[in-house]
């Protein structure tokens, strides 16, 4: 009885407010984007929307199964949860079922059970249980080979699925690492590499049908203006730091290796549907009935939608089915073209609030263990919402991952809540301290 009147007065319900609200306004859209005149029952089962309500009614007894359980536990059976999620990505590899090219799920009878979404918990645990347990007098590169290789472990195997969406989530726990004492350089290198492979890329592109000399040209002129930025670099911290000279020498000698290669990187190691998508999202190809057609439709449904938009269940884009995988990774074009901008604006709103609300949380944290997770399934999350809208737009190439708690699909919602109050039961026991 105490420990449940701890739990009810210490949880943070503003949070679970924000969850529930997030996850209605979900299903809402989802009904929207199958709606349909001879099944217009939210409790249809046999339809995405009615689906979606026995994963949301499973997410809640999940969500006291969680609070039930000690707080304690989750430390304690981190690198196991972690192991069982490797173990079940490799699994998949195995005895999966391949959808749309992939061999990411186990298909039992009509359900379905996607690994690499649980694979994100079972790994923020894992890098929070490491990082938490270091030593005072811990050495900077073992702490920073090891946090490497638990993120390249289960990023790795869900690559052979191939699944390119759920591997480059595991990028998002450079944030934690960054909290946790990483230096800001290793994000503007992150950073620089992204720039430069465009560039190199736009060079490329731009070049087809040139002559060999042209193309070395153009890439020539890049590396140029590298060195030139590097030699203002120099000049302005010459007078203290002389010593600068031989790292922006290598560093420009890292670059010029890194431009070169990315022709063979772009030819060789990208499918060729990943080719034709950064093509389209950098302007060099347009292709709006093939490559850019998804993104094509989700604008303009979006953009029809005006401030208002044209009102619940009336969005002749989403109606019609013009834009594909709508229930899943561009439910947000439903809303845009329903909801409006306003609609659009009060969603981004919550998320927004939610992703600072956990910052608050992992902040207020006695224990450095509830911190780091914490900070974990913010990153998570803001990567997910980022990428997902980013790619309706337009501004993120099309990589196939659900918007939070808003997208249809079961294992995607229960991984989310797990994440989440996970972390809300971890943020009820604060006064305690958990090693």
């Amino acid at each position: 009885m105490r420990k449940n009147n701890s739990i009810k007065k210490n949880i943070d319900w503003f949070t679970i407010l924000l969850f529930g609200i997030l996850v209605f306004m979900g299903w809402i859209n989802i009904f929207a984007a199958n709606y349909s005149e001879e099944s217009a029952t939210l409790f249809d089962f046999s339809k995405n929307y009615g689906k979606q309500a026995i994963w949301i009614f499973a997410s809640l007894i999940l969500i006291l199964i969680i609070l039930i359980l000690d707080a304690q536990i989750f430390s304690s059976f981190a690198y196991p949860i972690y192991v069982s999620s490797l173990i079940l990505l490799i699994g998949v590899l195995i005895f999966g079922h391949e959808i749309k090219g992939a061999k990411s799920w186990f298909v039992f009878g009509g359900f379905s059970f996607q690994p690499s979404e649980f694979a994100k918990f079972g790994t923020a645990l894992a890098l929070t249980k490491y990082l938490n347990d270091l030593s005072k007098t811990a050495q900077q590169f073992k702490v920073r080979f090891t946090s490497i290789i638990i993120l390249v472990l289960p990023a790795a195997l869900i690559m052979l699925q191939p699944d390119t969406g759920s591997t480059l989530v595991y990028a998002a726990f450079i944030f934690v690492l960054y909290r946790e004492g990483l230096s800001g350089n290793v994000l503007l290198l992150g950073l620089g590499a992204a720039v430069f492979f465009i560039l190199a890329l736009l060079v490329k592109t731009t070049s087809i049908g040139l002559p060999f000399g042209l193309i070395m040209e153009g890439k020539i002129v890049l590396l140029f203006s590298v060195f030139l930025i590097l030699g203002v670099i120099y000049l302005l911290f010459n007078s203290k730091k002389r010593k600068l000279l031989l790292p922006l020498i290598i560093f420009f000698g890292l670059v010029s290796g890194y431009i070169f290669s990315v022709d063979y990187v772009f030819d060789n190691v990208l499918s060729s549907h990943q080719q034709d998508r950064i093509n389209e999202l950098l302007g060099i190809t347009f292709d709006p009935r093939g490559a850019g057609y998804n993104v094509n439709q989700s604008k303009i449904a979006i953009g029809s939608g005006g401030f208002l938009g044209k009102g619940f269940l009336e969005g002749t884009q989403t109606k019609f089915n013009f834009v594909p995988e709508q229930s899943t990774d561009f439910i947000f074009c439903t809303v845009g073209e329903e909801w409006g901008f306003l609609g659009s604006f009060i969603l981004v709103t919550l998320f927004v609030t939610l992703f600072f609300r956990l910052i608050f949380l992992a902040e207020r944290q006695r224990s450095n263990f509830s911190r780091i997770y914490l900070y974990c399934v913010s990153s998570i999350l803001f990567f997910h919402f980022a990428i997902n809208i980013g790619m309706t737009i337009g501004l993120a190439p099309v990589i196939g991952i659900p918007l939070p708690f808003f997208s249809y699909g079961g294992s995607s919602l229960w991984s989310f809540t797990l994440l989440l109050f996970v972390g809300l039961r971890l943020d009820a026991e604060r006064k305690h301290v958990l090693r």
